[in-house]
């Protein structure tokens, strides 16, 4: 199964990448947009192959037409498909590490031209400078940033202590933001042997909070809030 689920997976890859440079350069953001949404759809379908389901709690709490701070704990790489899938209609746009950025079908393309930006975690003001641009971005097109405050995944699900500086960032710059707090669960349970074989029959959770406006607090509270609405609800 788990063989069958990469041959889908590379396949999605490798069929979308030119369907995301046609929309990208012959019809613009709407139009990769949408090839990007549908390339999610697929990645998250393909997991069905595995047994995988997913439940999206509290969807109606996202508010539209305002940028967005979505903060996240960290379990797997399957968080991101589906957080650019069901979350679809705020337009998500992560920050990523540099390494993604170069020689991954599709994924690459997407994010060197779909609103997102890649970070190198050796170099600190690099990082810091490019999660400014990203709040900007989402500040101006009242777009989503989707942040994972522990910086890397959990490999056993439980959360790793929250780094502060790239929510600060993202709140200082975008100030009109709202950050919702997103709770996953059981993503882990994925690849909790690696990447091969993994994980069967598993339901991902992730519980979407209710979002609270950056300039209602100070920002040591909304971090402090952010964080313990997220933890409490990992499932141990």
């Amino acid at each position: 199964m788990s063989t069958l689920y990469y041959v889908l997976f590379y396949s999605t890859l490798l069929l979308f990448h030119p369907i995301q440079w046609i929309c990208f350069n012959l019809f613009g953001y709407k139009a990769h947009k949408k090839s990007v949404d549908l390339l999610n759809f697929f990645l998250v379908a393909n997991t069905y192959v595995l047994g995988t389901s997913y439940k999206i709690e509290n969807k109606e709490y996202l508010p539209e037409g305002v940028p967005l701070i979505i903060a996240a704990n960290h379990q797997s790489l399957y968080d991101i498909p589906a957080i650019i899938w069901f979350m679809r209609k705020v337009h998500p746009k992560f920050i990523s590490k540099i390494e993604l950025a170069k020689g991954i079908p599709s994924i690459s393309y997407n994010l060197k031209h779909g609103g997102s930006v890649v970070i190198d975690r050796k170099d600190p003001k690099q990082a810091l400078s490019a999660i400014r641009d990203l709040s900007l971005y989402i500040e101006e097109n009242k777009r989503s940033a989707v942040i994972f405050p522990e910086g890397t995944r959990s490999k056993t699900g439980k959360p790793k202590r929250f780094a502060e500086n790239g929510l600060k960032v993202l709140c200082k710059y975008a100030p009109s933001a709202y950050i919702v707090p997103v709770t996953i669960n059981n993503s882990w349970k994925m690849v909790r042997w690696g990447s091969f074989p993994l994980g069967i029959g598993n339901k991902l959770i992730f519980t979407i909070h209710k979002p609270f406006a950056v300039k209602d607090m100070p920002f040591v509270e909304a971090f402090e809030k952010t964080e313990k609405t997220i933890v409490e609800r990992v499932i141990g």
